[in-house]
């Protein structure tokens, strides 16, 4: 069934809702853990022990919404709301518990149920908090369509494994790192039987998630993934194979396992060769705005080394006019020279002129060095977008040389290939057995 539920506040409101008129029946089934023996009090005794904190939305309302066609018992909305209160942490707090009976667009009474607890913990006198609240309640949700058999509505399915014919590039890189949860193939399993009703919708629900509905050599019905891996649908639906057979119908008129591996290997060749020219155009465009970059630097530090020469000559010309300056001609300037003033001036000049001279040089070499830093960036920063590039293309070919031997493969090659795989993980785990079997202080 759906579950909606949010914090509110607003009790008086609430209470008016909840018993509306325009049902064709209200019932109050529960008032627990309250004083008064009506829905508007027992909200107000919430509202006015929330006054002891800064709580607005002192209450939870939660609706329970189950399918047109469902027939639920009030046990059954009892343990919905139940597993809810354990989920959100309400545990024992005040509850109260509403059914309603309305007549829908069709004409038919159906039966819904509301129910609305206290958030306020009165011995902390404190808010409980409710963290991912509707995260919660869709996961019950889910299970709930799940345990009782319900047609789930498709915007509540996890989709698990996707059609990897519609993955980007992105997404296939990170299919490849991961590994596959066999909890999350076991759900995607069960919501494509869960919103199927016949052969045409399971068969469309699970190549949304990645799988190809075959005829099993055992005369039962599977499914393929883009491993070339097969899949019982009893099993990882969790139903009797007669109940498969009844929806999806005769097996034989399924494509044989083989085939149906022929064809996820053709399809995911076309797929990697897409990827492949996806690949190459990211790299040729990289390739370009690498050397535009790497123009634009090159104009720019120009710009700069040019900025600082006219700036550096302009600074000498002014500090050599400067020491220019400080001798002085004529008979002060002979003074000067009769009293060793001019030498010590001439010595001061070149000592100065040297400190000068040192610190356009460590500048110069500062903008060198930066600008060498900034070069060699962008040479690293290329490099490395092309190692990166050249991985994914080994990656994708490796992936189409999988995709070729899964087309080209026989039945004999295949089990073959098993058993290989097989004798080889034996054989290394009986050396591992003989060092457990020889390791001293163990009990035997």
């Amino acid at each position: 069934m759906i579950l909606v539920g949010n914090p509110r506040g607003g009790a008086r409101n609430l209470a008016r809702h909840l018993m509306k008129t325009e049902n064709e029946r209200v019932e109050v089934a529960e008032l627990r853990g309250f004083v008064a023996g009506d829905l508007d009090g027992a909200f107000q005794e919430s509202y006015a022990i929330s006054r002891g904190t800064k709580c607005r939305q002192f209450l939870f309302s939660l609706s329970l919404n189950p399918p047109k066609e469902a027939q639920v018992s009030e046990e059954d909305f009892s343990q919905a709301i139940d597993r809810v209160e354990t989920k959100l942490g309400l545990t024992g707090q005040p509850r109260a518990i509403v059914y309603h009976e309305k007549r829908g667009d069709d004409g038919e009474v159906r039966r819904h149920a509301h129910a609305v607890w206290s958030r306020i913990d009165v011995q902390e006198m404190k808010v409980i908090p409710l963290p991912h609240s509707k995260r919660k309640m869709q996961d019950i949700s889910r299970d709930l369509y799940l345990e009782h058999g319900w047609t789930m509505p498709r915007g509540l399915a996890v989709s698990g494994q996707r059609d990897p014919r519609n993955f980007t590039l992105a997404e296939w890189q990170q299919a490849r790192r991961i590994k596959e949860d066999p909890r999350e193939i076991k759900a995607a399993f069960q919501d494509a039987w869960a919103i199927s009703d016949s052969k045409a919708a399971f068969t469309h629900a699970l190549q949304e998630r990645g799988y190809w509905l075959a005829q099993g050599d055992r005369r039962s019905h599977v499914a393929v993934d883009r491993h070339g891996e097969v899949h019982n649908i009893a099993k990882r639906v969790g139903v009797k194979t007669k109940e498969v057979r009844q929806r999806l119908g005769d097996e034989t008129a399924l494509p044989t396992v083989a085939d149906t591996k022929r064809e996820i290997a053709s399809a995911m060749q076309a797929k990697m060769e897409e990827f492949q020219r996806e690949v190459a155009d990211k790299e040729e465009r990289e390739r370009k705005e690498a050397e535009a970059k790497r123009k634009a630097l090159k104009e720019r530090q120009d710009k700069q080394r040019r900025a600082h020469r006219e700036t550096e000559q302009r600074r000498q010309q002014a500090e050599e006019k400067e020491r220019q300056a400080r001798l002085r001609g004529g008979l002060l300037g002979l003074w000067d020279r009769i009293r060793g003033e001019r030498k010590r001036t001439l010595e001061r000049n070149a000592q100065e002129a040297e400190t000068a001279r040192q610190r356009d040089k460590a500048q110069r070499d500062s903008i060198t060095a930066t600008q060498l830093a900034q070069r060699r960036e962008v040479v690293k920063e290329r490099t490395q977008q092309r190692e990166e590039n050249k991985a994914v293309t080994r990656d994708l070919t490796e992936d189409a040389k999988v995709f070729r031997k899964m087309e080209t493969e026989t039945d004999q090659e295949r089990e073959a290939r098993r058993e290989a795989f097989k004798e080889k993980r034996r054989s290394q785990q009986r050396p591992r057995r003989r060092r457990q079997q020889n390791e001293p202080g163990l009990d035997r």
